[in-house]
């Protein structure tokens, strides 16, 4: 089943960047893996899958142990502040930086363990309220305050869209998202790190690709539904 679905996903990749004139190897694939055991990870190594999101510290931090040092772990769920010290120098990036006191504790503990962290700031651009993420007018000012820590480098932007039976009804959220990365990246208030938006997922990734995603987050496209019991 991985293997057919994987395929699956690859190829309406591929046809989305083709449609939006773009390179497949512009898109990367992080193959959400939160609930999932690590055999079906495995598998999904086997089949060349080496970037790899989970939503909860505890899953990452236990699956980091025993998977292959080569894989690059993503963090993709909202982050606690008290958990920043379990994932810092394990993860090739955080994509859901909201707060000024998130970035400060990420800072903190990248200077602890010498290195720094690439981030992704999180945008709610539907302003949806069961969803974290700044508003789409906080992201610059934001932006303008954490580029001073030397131990965090902003990398892009990140959302999740609402879920919708239409993807087409989220094209709009992607195209404003895209804009602003487009602004932040011309203002170069970034030092020129900003090079990732991290949008779409199982149900929407192919309009996501259209409007300029270079990430994008597939779980249930690859490994099938979710077991909520976990």
């Amino acid at each position: 089943m991985l293997k057919e679905n994987l395929q699956e996903v690859e190829e309406r990749i591929a046809a989305a960047c083709m449609r939006a004139g773009r390179r497949r190897e512009d898109v990367t694939l992080i193959a959400v893996s939160k609930t999932k055991p690590v055999d079906m990870l495995r598998e999904a190594y086997d089949l060349g899958i080496r970037v790899f999101g989970e939503n909860k510290v505890q899953e990452l931090t236990e699956k980091y142990d025993r998977l292959p040092e080569d894989i690059r772990w993503h963090m993709i769920g909202h982050l606690q502040t008290n958990k920043v010290k379990y994932i810092v120098g394990k993860t090739e990036l955080i994509h859901s930086v909201d707060s000024l006191k998130l970035a400060e504790m990420i800072e903190k503990e990248s200077q602890k363990h010498g290195c720094v962290t690439d981030i992704l700031v999180e945008v709610n651009v539907a302003e949806e309220e069961s969803k974290f993420g700044l508003r789409m007018e906080e992201v610059i000012p934001f932006i303008e305050k954490i580029v001073q820590y030397p131990h965090i480098n902003v990398r892009g932007l990140m959302t999740i869209a609402p879920f919708v039976e239409n993807p087409e009804e989220n094209r709009t959220i992607f195209a404003d998202l895209h804009k602003l990365y487009v602004d932040i990246k011309e203002k170069n208030i970034d030092n020129g790190t900003v090079s990732i938006l991290s949008m779409g997922m199982t149900n929407d990734y192919e309009v996501a690709i259209e409007e300029g995603a270079t990430m994008v987050r597939i779980g249930t496209g690859i490994f099938g539904a979710r077991n909520y019991n976990i």
